[in-house]
């Protein structure tokens, strides 16, 4: 005879929440902020949205202080630091919007149909919007990303293993380097790479994988020593017991436990340096025509083409860039997407 379970999920009940009062709590300093926001902006100097909204500010606050203060002052002051937190989520967080907003609409009737498979070798950037397009500078930008990542990548996790994992006698000044190289400023990467490559064999993807590559290590680097910091020691002193070695350990154990967070310190990486334009100024320079090789001729990329039809001026030239802009953001936004969904059903 087998006995069959189901196992159902448990849903905690909440009694002590009573739903009507949590509304009328949440709307009606919002409203009192809102009714004394309007007296603020009519007799002070604030004006426009900006000057509403830190109005609005102060009075939500003081609201939510007062409303809170009816029952007691624990509740109150609970309440008031609740509506701080909240208010400074909103603050970071509707620029970013903002951001977004305008680029995606001046951007977008830039867009048609042939402007991902177009390139501007015979159109100017003054041009009817319906002609040209961005196809190669996003071949341009796929080799050069492709490229630093596959040099700072691989460097960067080895780097934060040698740190984490081999601790051996240069792990703090090869720490303290890495600290350091995060303040190096993108002009100096490139201005370095046109030294050593670019004065002796001109323009190219590689020179500006290179620059990017340096700019792109340290983020790597750091963000993966501080994800295989979070790898339990137990997992180690486990395989260690079981006579694994420490190499087996690493590549068996601690990496694969850590996969994810690299995956992730690879992606802010390659966002760090994906709108990079000085250094590629000095290094892939930019070209109008498809460029597929890593050598012997000027690359197109997104911040370079997104450069140059600011420097025409143009307000066709400008709206150019605003959709460069735009494919831009929607292209790290994939990326990042990609690299999540990828990472937890591996883990899965």
């Amino acid at each position: 005879m087998s006995l069959s379970t189901s196992l159902v999920e448990a849903q905690p009940l909440k009694p002590w929440v009573n739903r009507k009062t949590s509304a009328v709590s949440f709307f009606v300093p919002i409203f009192l902020g809102v009714l004394l926001a309007t007296p603020i902006v009519l007799f002070s100097g604030l004006a426009g949205p900006f000057g509403f909204y830190l109005a609005f500010i102060f009075s939500y606050i003081i609201a939510s202080f007062g409303t809170g203060l009816r029952r007691d002052k624990v509740r109150a002051i609970d309440k008031m630091m609740t509506t701080i937190i909240t208010v400074g989520f909103a603050t970071a967080f509707i620029p970013w919007m903002s951001i977004l907003f305008t680029v995606f609409s001046r951007g977008a009737s830039a867009i048609y149909t042939g402007y991902f498979t177009n390139d501007m070798a015979t159109t100017a950037a003054d041009d009817a919007l319906n002609m040209g397009g961005i196809s190669h500078a996003i071949v341009g930008s796929a080799l050069v990303l492709g490229g630093a990542a596959l040099i700072a990548i691989p460097f960067g996790i080895v780097t934060a293993v040698y740190i984490t994992e081999v601790r051996g006698r240069l792990s703090g000044l090869i720490r303290v380097m890495v600290q350091s190289m995060s303040g190096v400023p993108s002009i100096v990467s490139g201005l370095f790479v046109f030294a050593i490559l670019v004065s002796g064999t001109g323009f190219s993807a590689l020179a500006g994988s290179v620059a990017l590559a340096i700019l792109m290590l340290p983020t790597v680097a750091r963000t993966s020593e501080e994800v295989l910091k979070l790898v339990p020691d137990e997992l180690r002193t486990s395989a260690y017991a079981l006579g694994a070695t420490q190499t087996r350990t690493v590549f068996s154990i601690v990496l694969p436990t850590a996969r994810s967070g690299l995956v992730t310190a690879s992606m802010l990486g390659l966002a760090r340096v994906a709108g990079e334009t000085a250094p590629l100024i000095l290094t892939s320079f930019y070209s109008a025509n498809f460029a597929t090789k890593f050598t012997g001729q000027s690359t197109a990329s997104l911040p370079m083409y997104i450069f140059q039809m600011f420097s025409t001026g143009t307000d066709v030239a400008l709206t150019r860039a605003w959709g460069g802009a735009s494919v831009l953001l929607g292209i790290i936004f994939i990326l990042f997407v990609t690299a999540r969904i990828f990472s937890r059903t591996k883990k899965r």
